[in-house]
C-alpha cells in the first residue's frame, strides 16, 4: 500500500511539475515578444542616437 501511495505522490509531483513547465514556456515566449516589440520600437525611435534602454 505504501508503494502505489508513493507512485501516486510521485505522479502528481511530476505531472505538477510538468504543467508548471509548460506554464513557464508560454510566459518566456510573451515576454521573449514584449521585449522584441520594445527592441524594435525603441531602435526606430531613437536612431542615430546613443541612448539605449539596454547596455550591451
Amino acid at each position: 500500500m505504501a508503494i502505489l501511495l508513493i507512485v501516486l505522490l510521485l505522479a502528481l509531483v511530476l505531472g505538477g511539475l510538468g504543467f508548471a513547465v509548460h506554464v513557464l514556456w508560454w510566459i518566456a515566449l510573451a515576454v521573449l515578444v514584449i521585449w522584441l516589440i520594445g527592441f524594435v520600437v525603441r531602435g526606430a525611435d531613437a536612431a542615430g542616437t546613443r541612448s539605449r534602454w539596454y547596455r550591451w
